[in-house]
């Protein structure tokens, strides 16, 4: 019981934008990476998560600091515009402290779940970088905590934020196990989503199918 008690225990109300941060910290890493060729083959080699860097040469803080590198403009362009849009109703509504935790949590372990598909696939070459795992988790706690929100697809047409976690989980696996793959981690993004129910079930005692099932 102390155990439930222990990682079930919220943290006191605090907001302080911890979502402006993130997002300042990932254009910072980026920037540098884009200004200093040798930083962005030093952050690359050592941020990046990597089978061969994580097995063989135990760099596990590489589960956390893939989700601050990102390979093009595009990249972290698209993946902190979703973190503003849905990073601070959600923060607002946890908390900061809570934002931040499940942040990092959901992002570690989408990235951990995908190295042991790379790992137990054999695919030893890949670097996965960018925050795309952790927007996923972030997306699906938006749904939870506003079922009845409505997001608009290309401004125009609506679709409930639990429609659309849904419709973008259809997405995902028929990229990932369908479509051309290409150099997007359309797993990782799933694995995102998988995080983010892992944490809602785990540690604040939350099962977001009944939540969506209760919509009314």
């Amino acid at each position: 019981m102390k155990n439930k008690v222990f990682f079930r225990r919220p943290f006191q109300y605090t907001y302080s934008r911890a979502t402006i941060s993130i997002i300042l910290i990932n254009f910072v890493i980026f920037g540098l990476c884009y200004l200093f060729p040798r930083f962005y083959i030093y952050a690359n080699s050592y941020g990046a998560l990597n089978v061969i860097n994580v097995h063989y040469h135990h760099m596990y803080w590489q589960f956390l600091t893939y989700m601050f590198l990102h390979s093009n403009i595009s990249h972290i362009v698209c993946n902190m515009l979703g973190l503003l849009f849905f990073g601070l109703a959600l923060e607002k509504a946890i908390g900061s402290k809570e934002f931040v935790l499940f942040y990092l949590v959901c992002g570690a372990l989408s990235g951990f779940f995908s190295f042991l598909v790379y790992r137990f696939t054999g695919q030893y070459r890949v670097f996965l970088l960018g925050a795309s795992g952790a927007i996923y988790s972030v997306l699906f706690a938006y749904a939870v905590f506003f079922p009845r929100s409505v997001i608009f697809i290309w401004g125009i047409i609506p679709v409930p934020a639990p429609v659309m976690v849904l419709i973008y989980a259809i997405i995902e696996l028929g990229s990932q196990f369908l479509g051309s793959r290409g150099n997007v981690a359309h797993m990782t993004h799933l694995f995102g989503f998988l995080a983010a129910w892992l944490y809602f079930v785990i540690r604040m005692g939350i099962h977001p199918i009944k939540v969506w099932k209760n919509v009314r």
